[in-house]
């Protein structure tokens, strides 16, 4: 991906989408290519072009546009634009990336498009330089030798993290970043400010709770789109 987002509108109000044309004109980043004003113009800008990022809007003539992202295998990321607010629930369902009521202010769209500027990022990130199956983790003075796979999740607890594994739980006196820079990111995820899981070890998800076994472990709201995303994919 290159330093610019490709991003379409998709909305049939012309007033709406030229006031969001506006705005994202104010977003370096963001390079609109087409404002799409149906579904199938949509797919077509799709099919014919790289598109990074699709606003789109929920009321379309023919379909809807939640009907419209069900229908795309492979749709870039999305951020809902809607003068209506009892979609969000099916939209998060459908694993967009934010959704906003319109009319929509410069600071909500703006914060919007840096969450889905990330998500890119990440999808285009290269797996961390970690060859190693294993690390060292210190308990009672020693280093034991900890199995990357066993590694179940990590929760932050002030200046600590308390890493749960398979066999035993190794309490470490770091921060949740600096944990989060030494593990493979293909494998581990934030999904609170104070927790990361390893995707694989996930059991089930129940709205903003993620289970790994019997451990129910909370899910933030700014870091659901990131997770529902990577869900997704494997």
């Amino acid at each position: 991906m290159g330093t610019a987002l490709n991003c379409i509108i998709v909305d049939d109000e012309e007033l709406s989408s030229n006031l969001l044309k506006l705005q994202i004109s104010q977003i370096e980043y963001l390079n609109l290519v087409q404002i799409c004003k149906c579904p199938m113009e949509a797919i077509t800008a799709l099919k014919t072009g790289q598109v990074d990022l699709m606003f789109l809007d929920v009321q379309l003539p023919v379909m809807s546009g939640l009907d419209l992202l069900k229908s795309i295998d492979k749709p870039p990321l999305v951020i809902l634009t809607t003068a209506h607010k009892e979609y969000a629930l099916e939209a998060f369902e459908n694993n967009v990336v934010d959704y906003l009521v319109k009319p929509i202010g410069f600071p909500k769209l703006l914060k919007s498009t840096e969450k889905a500027k990330q998500l890119l990022t990440i999808q285009d990130r290269p797996p961390a330089d970690f060859n190693s199956e294993y690390i060292f983790l210190k308990k009672n003075a020693m280093l034991n030798k900890v199995l990357v796979k066993d590694i179940k999740w990590i929760e932050a607890s002030g200046d600590y993290v308390n890493i749960h594994t398979a066999e035993s739980n190794y309490t470490l006196h770091l921060t949740l970043k600096t944990v989060e820079k030494k593990l493979p990111a293909d494998r581990f995820l934030r999904v609170h400010r104070s927790f990361m899981v390893q995707l694989e070890h996930v059991s089930s998800i129940d709205d903003n709770v993620i289970c790994i076994g019997n451990k129910l472990i909370p899910m933030g709201s700014m870091y659901k789109g990131e997770f529902m995303l990577r869900v997704k994919q494997l």
